[in-house]
C-alpha cells in the first residue's frame, strides 16, 4: 500500500495555533475560574459548581434571558423579512445597482460605538431628526425615560444597522440563480408572486441559513450599541446577556460567577444556533420532498 502524504497538515497548523491561542486557552482559563473562588493572586479555593448555582438563581439573569430572546426573534422576524425585500426591489445590473450596494453598505462600515452615539443624538427631542420629528407630532418620546420605547428605539438601531447585511446575502443568492429559471416560468405565465415562492425562495435557503444564524449570534450578543444609547435602562429595560456579564466581571469583579456564567452563556448561543440550523434544514428538505412529490 502507497503511503499517505500527511504534510498537508502543516499547511493548517499555523492555523490550529493561532486557534488554541485566540480561542481554547482563554475559554480553558474560564473553566478554572468558573470552579474557583479567586481570594487573592496567592490564594484560591475550589468551590466546584457553586458558581454555576448562585447565577442560575439570580432573578437578574432571568430577566435578562427572557429580554435577549425577545430581542432576537424580533430582530429575526423584522430583518430577515426586509432584507429580502430590499434585495427584491434592488435593481439587477447596471449603475443603479452599484449605487444602491454601495449605499446599502455604508452602515455596516460604521462602528458599534459610533451607531449608538448617531441614534443617540438621532433620538433627541431637542435636535434629533426623530425624536424632534416625534415631538412635532405631539407623541411623548424618551428613550432615557420610557422602558417600552428604550427597547424598541435599540431594536430600531439595531435594525437600521443590519438589514442591510441581510439584503447583500440576499441579492448575492438572487443573482445566482440561472436565468433558466425564469425562462421556464415566463413560458408557464407564472405570477410574480409564484415565481417568489417556487423558484427564489427555495434557491435562498442556503443563504438564508448564513443570514439567520449570523443575525441570530450576533444579536445575541450585542453589547456596545444599547450600552452607549442606554446604559443598559432605563431600568434594566436594555440590559442584555452581554450586559450583565460585563456587570459581573467588571462593576462587581465576581469573576468566579462571571466566568460560570460566560460558559452558560456561550452554551445557550451553541445550544440555540444547533437548533435554528436543524430547523432550517429539516424545512428545506420538507419543502424539497414535497416539490418532488408534486413533480
Amino acid at each position: 500500500m502507497k503511503p499517505v502524504n500527511q504534510k498537508a497538515w502543516l499547511l493548517i497548523l499555523p492555523v490550529v495555533l493561532c486557534v488554541a491561542f485566540s480561542a481554547i486557552l482563554p475559554l480553558m482559563t474560564v473553566v478554572n475560574y468558573s470552579v474557583q473562588d479567586i481570594i487573592s493572586p496567592e490564594r484560591r479555593v475550589f468551590v466546584g459548581t457553586e458558581w454555576f448555582k448562585e447565577v442560575m438563581r439570580d432573578e437578574d439573569l432571568r430577566g435578562a434571558l427572557v429580554r435577549q430572546v425577545t430581542f432576537s426573534l424580533a430582530v429575526l422576524a423584522l430583518e430577515i423579512p426586509l432584507g429580502i425585500g430590499l434585495a427584491l426591489a434592488m435593481p439587477a445590473t447596471g449603475w443603479r445597482s452599484s449605487a444602491v450596494l454601495v449605499t446599502l453598505a455604508i452602515s455596516l462600515l460604521i462602528p458599534w460605538n459610533v451607531v449608538g452615539t448617531i441614534w443617540q443624538i438621532y433620538g433627541r427631542t431637542d435636535i434629533g431628526l426623530m425624536g424632534a420629528a416625534l415631538a412635532g407630532l405631539g407623541i411623548e418620546y424618551s428613550y432615557t425615560g420610557n422602558a417600552t420605547q428604550a427597547w424598541l428605539t435599540v431594536l430600531l438601531m439595531d435594525i437600521w444597522h443590519w438589514t442591510p447585511l441581510v439584503a447583500l446575502l440576499c441579492f448575492a443568492g438572487l443573482r445566482a440563480i440561472p436565468d433558466a429559471y425564469y425562462q421556464a416560468a415566463s413560458i408557464d405565465g407564472a405570477s410574480k408572486l409564484a415565481v417568489f415562492r417556487y423558484i427564489q425562495l427555495p434557491k435562498l435557503r442556503g443563504v438564508l441559513v448564513i443570514a439567520v444564524l449570523l443575525r441570530f449570534m450576533d444579536s445575541f450578543m450585542i453589547y456596545t450599541e444599547p450600552f452607549v444609547l442606554t446604559g443598559g435602562g432605563p431600568g434594566n429595560a436594555t440590559t442584555f446577556l452581554s450586559q450583565y456579564l460585563t456587570q459581573k466581571a467588571v462593576g462587581q469583579f465576581d469573576l468566579g460567577p462571571a466566568a460560570a456564567f460566560s460558559l452558560i452563556y456561550f452554551l445557550i448561543i451553541l445550544l440555540l444556533s444547533f437548533i435554528l440550523y436543524n430547523w432550517m434544514q429539516r424545512v428545506g428538505i420538507a419543502d424539497k420532498a414535497s416539490e418532488n412529490s408534486h413533480g
